[in-house]
């Protein structure tokens, strides 16, 4: 035990605690804390859910799950004593009257600290926070809340009124699970503790900046929600901007990285001209999913050029792509330098997923020649390595322990979704007037060959 007095006499709710994101993510992410030692023996897991189970049912079905998705070996002796944490609670969570048997349960198990995940679809967050308000004690009680957060700007500015209004706002913690991805955490170190880029890392000697997170499946079974959302609100404005904000944002000083990345975020420029900046696609076949409206004109794809009005960055383009139904599953960043001489430009590629590592493209001499150039690589494969794999946390791993020991520094805050919201829906307001096309791309594709205009996009692939 690693003797965190933050922890004691502490218990997470899992609303949604039969659902894929409990088995799949937060009880293994649970299971490799329990296993390093980093819960309190008295903390406790109680997953809420309709289905009819007793305790005993939920531990073996969650051992099952453990055994295919835990970073941490199963190990029968260990997954029996983290057993003895969890309990399963049967309820109703859309009834706000099946939460004084909530209150009821409770009383008996001498908890100190809620934390209370919301692992639940949106449209359910107001009816658990108004069962939670009615009937269940709000001393120290703080939300874990699943982006997205809110439909649109007003929808959310709504939701956290109602959250802050039980939890108070500093309780609330907004998880994004890319920024508990290790490569994203890397990227911090790169920038502020290698002095080959601390004197670079700006407009004079960096040409451009891309972004991709590209993924080969399509909309499974979140196509409900996800032909209300489309690309730009899942993906833009819940990650990426998050992940643009790491890589531009001034050197951070104690805990204000919240603040530098709320301010970079608030500096990006308006775009005027759509045509010029924004690319759409919707990949052939979206139509026919399941549960997709068949007029639907949700994007699927989006490749989006920002800039940044600051000192910094000024005139440098940031592009950022995302799609589903791509010919490739590949997260990353790209930083792209200016070119010398006529050389090749360097590059520094960071890969964030599948692939973890750092990617370092220069230019030597070619053997034998006078002063012929090849292109060189160093490269750093941290997944490559058996030892790395097994010793970094996953994403839930990390922010549910952030969460735990009070650490907001991987968590969004109000102020930041505010920003990217106001950013995101002017962009979609003029997109929308401005009667753009929303283009077809083939799947298995790397998107809309439109994209192009925008930049030479770098990938492996390609």
């Amino acid at each position: 035990m690693i003797g965190l007095e933050t922890m004691q006499n502490k218990a997470i709710t899992i609303f949604g605690g039969s659902g894929d994101l409990t088995y799949r993510k937060l009880l293994p992410a649970m299971y490799n804390l329990h296993v390093l030692d980093q819960l309190d023996e008295d903390f406790k897991i109680i997953g809420l859910g309709r289905r009819d189970y007793t305790t005993e049912d939920y531990i073996e079905i969650a051992r099952g799950w453990m055994k295919e998705h835990s970073r941490k070996k199963y190990v029968e002796k260990v997954f029996n004593e983290f057993a003895q944490r969890i309990t399963y609670f049967k309820i109703d969570i859309s009834n706000e009257d099946e939460y004084a048997r909530l209150q009821e349960f409770y009383i008996d198990k001498e908890i100190k600290e809620h934390i209370y995940y919301y692992a639940v679809a949106p449209e359910m967050f107001l009816t658990v926070t108004n069962g939670l308000k009615k009937y269940c004690s709000k001393n120290k009680a703080k939300v874990i809340i699943e982006k997205p957060f809110g439909a649109n700007l007003e929808n959310a500015s709504k939701l956290n009124n109602k959250l802050a209004e039980f939890f108070g706002q500093d309780e609330i913690y907004h998880i994004d699970h890319y920024l508990g991805k290790e490569m994203i955490q890397n990227i911090l170190s790169v920038r502020f503790n290698n002095a080959i880029f601390k004197g670079i890392w700006n407009k004079d000697f960096i040409e451009s900046v891309q972004i991709t997170a590209a993924e080969s499946v399509g909309v499974g079974t979140r196509a409900g929600y996800y032909d209300k959302s489309g690309a730009m609100k899942d993906m833009i404005q819940n990650h990426l901007l998050q992940v643009l904000s790491i890589v531009a944002m001034e050197k951070p000083t104690g805990t204000s990285m919240y603040k530098e990345q709320l301010e970079l975020l608030k500096s990006l420029k308006p775009i005027t001209n759509i045509e010029d900046n924004l690319v759409m696609g919707q990949y052939d076949g979206y139509l026919e999913e399941s549960n997709i409206a068949p007029d639907s004109k949700t994007e699927t794809y989006v490749a989006l050029k920002v800039e940044i009005d600051n000192e910094r960055w000024q005139k440098v383009p940031f592009f950022i792509r995302t799609g589903k139904k791509l010919a490739t599953r590949e997260s990353q960043v790209v930083i792209k330098f200016k070119a010398e001489n006529d050389a090749p430009q360097n590059m520094l590629i960071i890969k964030i997923q599948p692939t973890e590592g750092i990617y370092l493209k220069f230019n030597a001499k070619k053997p034998g020649t006078a002063n012929d150039l090849q292109e060189v690589s160093m490269d750093f494969c941290q997944s490559c390595i058996l030892e790395n794999r097994l010793n970094t946390p996953e994403a839930y791993e990390r922010l549910l322990y952030a969460c735990l020991v009070n650490d907001r520094m991987l968590f969004s805050q109000w102020d930041q979704i505010v920003a990217s919201w106001n950013y995101i829906n002017d962009i979609l307001e003029k997109y929308h007037s401005s009667g753009a096309k929303l283009y077809t791309y083939d799947q298995d594709s790397m998107g809309p060959k439109e994209a192009y205009k925008l930049t030479d996009w770098i990938l492996d692939l390609e």
